[in-house]
């Protein structure tokens, strides 16, 4: 998870997280759920990555992702995109 902060943005920005798997390759999961668009204030956005019992990535990378670079409606994409308290956590399932 991470808080991202937004000014001006026309596209949306989220967290996208990759992890690698010895002999299997890489797979992914994106927070598209929770974007951020527009102008906001620090928010608290996650992406999820469900580990089946015994899998352990070799590495795992947080991308910030932001959506609809290029045009709009006819218009560019702009904006600015901050990123802060990037953390990666291991939760049990509820």
């Amino acid at each position: 998870r991470a808080q991202l902060k937004s000014e001006g943005l026309t596209g949306r920005a989220y967290l996208e997280m990759w992890c690698r798997f010895p002999g299997r390759g890489e797979f992914f999961s994106r927070g598209i759920a929770d974007p951020v668009t527009g102008s906001n204030d620090w928010a608290s956005c996650e992406t999820p990555f469900f580990l089946k019992k015994g899998e352990k990535p070799d590495l795992v990378r947080l991308n910030l992702v932001v959506a609809g670079v290029g045009w709009i409606w006819k218009k560019p994409v702009a904006g600015k995109v901050w990123i802060k308290n990037v953390e990666l956590l291991q939760a049990p399932l509820a």
